[in-house]
């Protein structure tokens, strides 16, 4: 049988981090109050666009798989906040790394299209369609935020990860997954404003307002990604006993919290850097996992479950069997530029855009 191997990852976080007490000075709120509903203590705040994230992101996958732009055959950006809608966005990446050799798409499944990219670049390889494949989960999502409402404002963050794929004959990448939609319940986390059935030459596309429902959005994502684990462990005839790391998509820590409990997991082995980034929405889980893997966590051939949810309300859950190398065989120098703002200032730019409109 033939498997998607994960052999190169890298991450690109911007590097000007919003803090609790940052948001305190415009939102009717304190680092206490956020803190213990949301397990986030600060998030970052893009200086570029998401294709640029994403650039610096990939070419740290690939170096740290020994590769080059000209291996990749694919490349799958997965976000909700594209840089442009047509041409799509991987086509960008393709451009500004000289992957020149691959095909590109972009998927939009709100947070959790990093890994539904995952399952779309996994299949492909296994169908023998391609060979390799670049995935991507990035995110800028400050500049849709609605800086003015508190119970989104606190939560989000920008940031990017890629994964390098290539196939393989023994066992590794994901061995299996589920994926789902609650699309009835579709309006209780949607951006409104945002989108071609907003055009209207009396309003500007950034103005736009976030529908946040936040207690019905927790059940659905509980019972969401809960039924997907259960699912994929049922695909894949694993138990919670054999998993070694759960990697969730860190949207809240309460969900994950409650998550955990319903599946029996042993919480040490769930990896949590929600204190750091908040939910960077598409970036969020594979970042996750990357850090994970860069903290000397993961160890060769463990079993590493990975739920995730979104707006739309998607869910997904994936069985990952991870490969043979836990270190990088080369560094990149990629870096992104030099940001000459605070995250605080930059916040304050969109604000007052805003208001302008």
């Amino acid at each position: 049988m033939r498997y998607a191997n994960i052999t190169g990852w890298g991450k690109a976080m911007p590097p000007a981090i919003l803090t609790n007490d940052d948001l305190a000075t415009f939102l009717d709120t304190d680092d206490q109050w956020i803190t213990s509903r949301t397990g986030m203590k600060e998030r970052r705040i893009s200086h570029v666009q998401v294709s640029e994230l994403a650039r610096v992101a990939c070419e740290r996958a690939l170096a740290a798989a020994g590769k080059t732009a000209l291996d990749v055959e694919l490349i799958v950006f997965g976000s909700t906040t594209f840089d442009e809608l047509c041409p799509n966005t991987a086509s960008n990446v393709q451009r500004m790394i000289g992957a020149t050799n691959a095909a590109c798409m972009d998927v939009n499944t709100a947070c959790t299209s990093g890994m539904y990219s995952l399952t779309v670049a996994t299949s492909m390889i296994r169908s023998g369609v391609i060979s390799s494949a670049l995935i991507i989960g990035a995110e800028v999502i400050s500049v849709l935020q609605d800086w003015s409402n508190r119970d989104v404002a606190v939560l989000f963050g920008d940031g990017a990860a890629a994964l390098y794929l290539e196939a393989e004959d023994k066992e590794s990448g994901v061995i299996a997954e589920s994926l789902g939609c609650y699309g009835e319940s579709r309006e209780i986390l949607s951006i409104d404003g945002y989108g071609v059935k907003y055009l209207d030459p009396k309003r500007s596309l950034c103005d736009v307002s976030w529908n946040f429902l936040g207690q019905e959005i927790f059940k659905k994502a509980v019972a969401g990604m809960g039924h997907a684990c259960e699912k994929t462990m049922e695909k894949s005839g694993k138990t919670a006993d054999d998993i070694s790391w759960v990697i969730p998509h860190q949207a809240n820590l309460r969900i994950i919290n409650t998550l955990v409990k319903r599946m029996h997991v042993d919480s040490e082995k769930v990896y949590i850097n929600i204190h750091r980034y908040g939910n960077m929405s598409a970036a969020t889980a594979l970042v996750a996992l990357i850090e994970a893997v860069e903290e000397d966590l993961v160890k060769p051939g463990q079993l590493i479950l990975m739920p995730a949810f979104g707006g739309g309300l998607t869910w997904s859950a994936h069985m990952i069997r991870w490969g043979e190398r836990t270190k990088v065989i080369n560094e990149s120098d990629a870096e992104l530029p030099s940001c000459d703002k605070t995250a605080l200032e930059m916040v304050q730019d969109l604000i007052k855009r805003k208001a302008e409109i």
